[in-house]
């Protein structure tokens, strides 16, 4: 039988349709518990490679025949020899090309609505690491907020629309992931925004995004408004779009609610992100459509792959805003935080500017799940 190649692409639609997938992971048992593809009609198996050495022959009773069998490792050349091997014993197979470092840099875009006076807005779905970032597109102007560092792609799609990036935002100083923000707007001569109080140590000039700022996309009245909500970082900006989008950050999220400790200052930081999120966001109009800057479960996708989901249906479900009592909510955000974010030290000196890693340092520190959220 032959052996198929998946790229990223592939795999991020099926995960999306909610395709039946058998996924035969031969990565270290470590590593396949700390971070795997997921879906909701994804079958795992995770067997190390190693221990396939002497051959597949006491796998097949595992494997179903009647699913699409996916074989993923870490960089693609153990999954090769895995799918050949289960070939030669009679299997139509496919390998994920590039493994598990090219599903962490795939993002999938998802139309999110129409805004005013024919604009449009995106949602960039990293499905591999769960980051979410967005582009406003009008009159044949765009923006960016909280790219990553795969700026091709995003260039890509600008081309694809007619548009020209005239700005790029981050709504905070990111720890799991590297911006793609700086890079983006060295390439195209637009506007780098960045919040000032999470700028203190930068080595790079850039527009300081304060409460109140209010920048045009386009020719028409479609505005990014900048809104102050410290709490995950101390600078922690959210931008309401076309006054129907809410884009929040790390600060509030579908499930759950941003972890403040990440600059080591969780203590100092509780305040404020209760004051974010019980003050300034219960503010705001219930109708609101928040997108946030990442999800950390498959099941917060919605049926075309967006992640949202209205503002007053999450002060109803969102366990998060619902703590009356502040002594539990400051328990709940200190000592329900998981696992810091691999090399979040290192990432945000990048993001300074302070170090610059070669590309393949860049993934390595990328590698594995997000981790912005209090569980």
């Amino acid at each position: 039988m032959a052996v198929h190649e998946m790229t990223a692409k592939e795999a991020a639609r099926k995960v999306m349709n909610k395709e039946p997938l058998f996924l035969l992971d031969v990565r270290n048992e470590s590593d396949y518990q700390d971070w795997k593809i997921e879906g909701h009609s994804i079958q795992h198996l995770n067997v190390p490679y190693f221990d396939l050495l002497d051959g597949v022959e006491e796998l097949m009773e595992q494997i179903p025949k009647e699913k699409e069998i996916l074989v993923v490792c870490a960089k693609e050349g153990s999954s090769v020899m895995v799918a050949e091997m289960l070939s030669d014993e009679g299997l139509d197979v496919s390998y994920l090309k590039g493994g598990m470092k090219a599903w962490s840099e795939h993002l999938e875009p998802v139309k999110i609505g129409d805004l005013k006076d024919g604009g449009e807005l995106y949602q960039f779905v990293r499905l591999g690491k769960g980051c979410l970032s967005y582009m406003v597109i009008s009159k044949g102007e765009a923006a960016i907020v909280d790219s990553t560092r795969m700026t091709r792609q995003y260039l890509d799609f600008a081309k694809e629309k007619g548009a020209a990036i005239k700005h790029v935002f981050d709504t905070h100083l990111h720890a799991d992931h590297i911006s793609g923000g700086r890079a983006i707007a060295e390439q195209t001569g637009a506007s780098y925004w960045l919040p000032p109080k999470d700028a203190e140590e930068v080595t790079f000039s850039y527009n300081k995004l304060e409460d109140g700022n209010e920048v045009m996309i386009g020719e028409t009245a479609i505005s990014i408004q900048a809104l102050y909500s410290p709490g995950h970082t101390i600078g922690s900006t959210s931008f309401i779009i076309d006054h129907q989008y809410l884009l929040t950050g790390d600060i509030l999220f579908i499930d759950s609610i941003g972890r403040p400790d990440l600059a080591g200052k969780a203590g100092d930081w509780v305040t404020d992100l209760r004051e974010s999120l019980y003050t300034r966001y219960k503010a705001l109009a219930a109708d609101l459509v928040v997108l946030p800057a990442h999800f950390m479960i498959i099941d917060e996708l919605n049926e075309d792959g967006s992640v949202s989901e209205k503002l007053g249906t999450l002060f109803a479900k969102n366990h998060g805003l619902n703590i009356e009592d502040e002594k539990e909510f400051r328990k709940l955000v200190s000592e329900n935080l998981p696992p810091q974010p691999n090399a979040y030290q290192e990432i945000r000196e990048t993001n300074m500017g302070k170090v610059t890693p070669e590309e393949e340092q860049q993934r390595e520190m990328e590698i594995g799940p997000n981790r912005c959220a209090v569980r």
